[in-house]
C-alpha cells in the first residue's frame, strides 16, 4: 500500500480538527507497571524523533501524553518541533511514582499539574486536558472540584478543551454533559461503552478512543486470517461518533502499518 495521509475531523464542538489516528506516548516515558504483553526498553531521542517525524509526515496531528506516563511530557517538550503543528492531549489526576499510581482530583492539584505540564511540554497552552480517572468516574465528577478547576483553566487560556478519560458508561455520559470530550475504551472485544459514543454524536461532543488494540493484546492472535489492527479499526471507525483513536508505538514499521490500516478503515 502506498503511503497516504490520514484524514481529519472536527473534535466535537471544540473547533479543533484532529487526525483520525493519534500517537500515544506511554512508551516514550514509562516501561514499569504497564499492561503490554511484552516488556520493552524506552526509546532513545533519535528513535522518538523518528516516530514523531513519521507521524507528522503521514498526517497525524494529535499526540497523547500524561504526567503518569513517566518522562513522556518532558521528552515531548524537548523533542517536538513546531508546536503549532500538534494538538497535545495531556491529563490530570493520576501520578505514578515508585512503581505505583496515586490519585488527586482536587482543584489545587489540577492547577498545579497543569502548570507543571506546561513547563514540561515547553508551551503556554495545552489543547486538551482529560481527568485520568481511577475508575470512580461519578464520584470524581460529583464530589471533587476538578471540572470546575479545568473550566477555570480553559477560561484563562491555559487549555483549549477538557473532559475525562473514563472507565464507566455512566461516567462517560456525565462527562459529555459537563465537558467537551470523553476518552473511552472501545474495540471489537469491548463494546460496553458504545452508548457514550452514541450520546457524543447526538450532543456534538468529541470522542477519543483508548485501548483500541487492547493494550497490544489484540495482536496476540497471529493466526487470525484478518489483520487484528485492520479488523479493530474497521469496527471502531464504523461509528461516526468517533473523532480519533490513540495508538502508541516505538516501532516505525508497526506505526506505519497502524496508519495504513487506519486510512484503509475509513468508511
Amino acid at each position: 500500500m502506498s503511503a497516504g495521509l490520514l484524514p481529519r475531523t472536527l473534535l466535537g464542538s471544540t473547533g479543533m480538527s484532529v487526525s483520525k489516528l493519534g500517537l500515544g506516548t506511554v512508551k516514550f516515558g514509562r516501561n514499569a507497571g504497564v499492561k503490554y504483553p511484552t516488556s520493552f526498553e524506552l526509546p532513545n531521542d533519535k528513535q522518538v524523533r523518528e516516530i514523531i517525524a513519521l507521524c507528522k509526515d503521514r498526517g497525524i496531528n494529535l499526540i497523547d501524553t500524561a504526567p503518569a506516563y513517566g518522562r513522556s511530557e518532558e521528552r515531548l517538550g524537548e523533542l517536538l518541533e513546531q508546536r503549532g503543528d500538534w494538538l497535545i492531549c495531556s491529563k490530570v489526576g493520576e501520578e505514578f511514582d515508585n512503581g505505583e499510581s496515586h490519585f488527586d482530583f482536587s482543584a489545587q492539584h489540577v492547577r498545579r499539574s497543569i502548570e507543571r505540564s506546561l513547563k514540561r511540554l515547553r508551551t503556554d497552552y495545552i489543547d486538551i486536558v482529560l481527568v485520568h480517572s481511577d475508575g470512580n468516574d461519578l464520584d470524581i465528577i460529583n464530589h471533587s472540584d476538578c471540572f470546575e478547576a479545568l473550566h477555570d483553566c480553559k477560561e484563562k487560556g491555559l487549555i483549549r478543551a477538557f473532559g475525562m478519560s473514563t472507565k464507566t458508561v455512566a461516567g462517560g455520559l456525565l462527562t459529555l454533559e459537563r465537558s467537551d470530550i470523553a476518552m473511552v475504551t472501545y474495540n471489537s472485544a469491548h463494546t460496553v461503552e458504545e452508548p457514550v459514543i452514541d450520546n457524543a454524536l447526538a450532543l456534538g461532543k468529541g470522542i477519543i478512543i483508548k485501548k483500541a488494540l487492547n493494550s497490544g493484546h489484540a495482536l496476540d492472535n497471529a493466526n487470525l486470517s484478518d489483520d487484528p489492527v485492520a479488523s479493530n479499526l474497521r469496527y471502531i471507525y464504523r461509528h461516526s461518533g468517533v473523532s480519533s483513536v490513540i495508538i502508541g508505538s516505538i516501532n516505525p514499521a508497526h506505526m506505519s502499518h497502524n496508519i495504513d490500516m487506519a486510512i484503509a478503515a475509513q468508511p
